[in-house]
């Protein structure tokens, strides 16, 4: 029996754990964790060339590949054994709830869509864009203490994500429904209406203010680790936060202009930015705009900072990085079994 779907698809910190949390709230939505289900079995090799693995990947690809075209109605038999194994484990997690359709908001997703759209035709697919530089400096701050080259060297998040949800965006082999975080944290009431008629379930206003309907029970994960907790209903105070950080580091401008002409500027129109307006705020803010203060220092940021300063001086090699490594020696013996 296939389990009715709603996927929420967006980039890392476009806002998609608080739209997550207000659909949760809904009556007939079970949503949760992000339970990166989908992203493993869709780099078994049949849909897409692996490019590393724990064992002869392209061996196992092209054995794959023979065995699907044996079957009776070749891919089609795959898809179906795909969706045959997401409606298992989706279903035995919807069934106790009580409710209707299980959603799942994992972003690396948005990177899978083509398999996603062979194996869930039939799915809801929320599409939530937020502006590139709010992405990319939400995404900075969040896991590299703001430093932007870090965070793009080691993840190039809009040249990975944009084009590939734009794609998504243009298609209309599949359903979707495309909301702007600017607009939605703006409107709550109107944009959430309309995604629930897109859903097909009755409008609940009660689930804007999603803080307060949550269970203390609710099911974390490894999804929003900062902002989100710290609001019961969609706020517009982050909207512009990154135009202070580029108006007062002209390093950081320096680097988001490089990585913003680097995109393709029909793909930043069809996801809602369009080349002529993405700078606008910054221009119009000149220079009155105040520098950004100072983030409070969590607990969080703390093992950030940790974690930031650690990887660089590993990376820079030397008596620590043969450290790490002898460490590493260590404890691979030790849990060998």
């Amino acid at each position: 029996m296939r389990v009715p779907l709603l996927f929420v698809i967006s980039s890392p910190r476009s806002g998609s754990t608080m739209l997550e949390r207000m659909l949760e709230s809904h009556s007939r939505i079970l949503g949760g964790p992000e339970p990166h289900l989908l992203t493993p079995l869709a780099h078994l090799g049949v849909w897409e060339k692996v490019d590393k693995a724990p064992y002869d990947h392209v061996l196992a690809a092209e054995a794959q590949r023979l065995f699907v075209q044996s079957l009776p109605n070749g891919e089609q038999d795959y898809w179906d054994a795909c969706r045959a194994y997401c409606d298992t484990l989706y279903g035995r997690l919807l069934a106790p709830s009580g409710k209707e359709i299980l959603l799942d908001k994992t972003p690396a997703y948005a990177l899978i869509l083509p398999f996603m759209m062979k194996v869930f035709p039939d799915a809801k697919y929320v599409v939530l864009t937020r502006h590139p530089l709010a992405t990319f400096s939400s995404y900075a701050n969040s896991f590299f203490d703001g430093d932007y080259a870090a965070a793009h060297s080691y993840n190039p998040i809009l040249n990975r994500y944009v084009p590939a949800i734009a794609a998504f965006l243009r298609q209309d082999a599949v359903s979707h429904c495309h909301v702007r975080y600017e607009d939605l944290v703006k409107e709550p009431e109107t944009w959430m209406g309309r995604i629930y008629e897109y859903i097909g379930v009755p409008f609940e206003r009660e689930t804007i203010d999603y803080g307060k309907n949550e269970s203390g029970g609710r099911r974390e994960g490894l999804g929003d680790p900062i902002g989100v907790t710290q609001h019961a209903r969609p706020q517009t105070g982050s909207v512009k936060k990154w135009v202070a950080e580029l108006a007062h580091d002209a390093g950081k401008c320096a680097l988001m202009r490089e990585v913003i002409a680097s995109l393709d500027a029909g793909d930043l129109a069809t996801c809602g930015y369009p080349l002529d307006t993405l700078w606008k705020p910054l221009e119009e803010a000149g220079d009155g705009v105040r520098p950004p203060g100072k983030p409070r220092l969590t607990r969080y940021r703390l093992q950030r900072k940790l974690i930031v300063g650690l990887r660089a001086r590993a990376r820079k090699g030397g008596v620590f990085r043969r450290l790490l490594e002898k460490m590493r020696l260590v404890c691979d013996v030790l849990l060998r079994e």
